[in-house]
């Protein structure tokens, strides 16, 4: 679905990306780990074309999205669910999700919003509120439930545990098995490498950049370099 070759991106003089390459196959989900400024929130950003890449190539279902800009790469289908949650906190909860759907048939946003509030019944009872006043961990449901309006063939989440209490941590993770579950092909960025090595079919590690190793998440998890750097083993 995804196939990624010798990505680059910069800030400035700062090469963040050093020509990435990498897959993703439909109905995955992939896992991307890394330390604090590996560049993985870059990754998803340059993907997702809000971050510009310097060069390289992006193919999605086929089509090259190098050059497309962020609006048409959200209707191919490539839906963000973004670091820090990052939702409109003076907009009410159903507001942000009409966002999410903001390139969607009108008819079928009502019956998208029914499908996430299914999901997340607190955003159905607070849906009229302002999405600031939501805890941390809601504000995320309402992030993933955001980019799922979008109704995305591919879903980039990047960081959904960050911040959060452990029993929050793995509500999150469990919505991700749900998801999963449902055929949704997911590429997920995670500080909590063990959690996303966990549920990951496959992974890759980013150093400074580079894609350092790459294999099955339980290949990775069992990858002594990988235990002693990101795992705490």
């Amino acid at each position: 679905m995804l196939e990624v070759r010798d990505l680059e991106s910069c800030y400035g003089r700062i090469q963040a990306l050093k020509g990435i390459s990498l897959d993703v196959f439909k109905g995955e989900l992939v896992a991307l780990v890394g330390a604090n400024g590996a560049g993985k929130t870059t990754f998803l950003r340059t993907l997702s074309g809000i971050q510009p890449m310097s060069a390289g190539q992006i193919r999605f279902a086929g089509r090259d999205l190098s050059r497309v800009r962020a609006d048409r790469r959200v209707q191919a289908g490539i839906c963000h669910s973004p670091e820090g949650r990052q939702v409109f906190g003076p907009l009410s909860i159903e507001d942000n999700l009409r966002l999410g759907a903001y390139l969607r048939p009108a008819g079928r946003v009502d019956e998208d919003l029914e499908r996430v509030y299914a999901m997340f019944p607190v955003l159905r009872e607070k849906r009229r509120l302002p999405a600031g006043t939501l805890s941390g961990g809601q504000q995320q449901m309402l992030a993933i439930s955001r980019a799922l309006m979008g109704r995305p063939r591919l879903l980039l989440l990047d960081e959904p545990s960050m911040g959060l209490a452990p029993l929050l941590v793995e509500e999150v993770f469990n919505v991700i098995r749900a998801l999963k579950a449902q055929g949704i092909t997911i590429l997920l960025v995670e500080q909590n490498a063990f959690a996303a090595l966990g549920i990951a079919d496959r992974a890759y590690v980013l150093e400074t950049g580079n894609i350092v190793l790459s294999g099955t998440g339980q290949d990775m998890i069992r990858n002594e370099q990988v235990r002693a750097a990101y795992l705490g083993m």
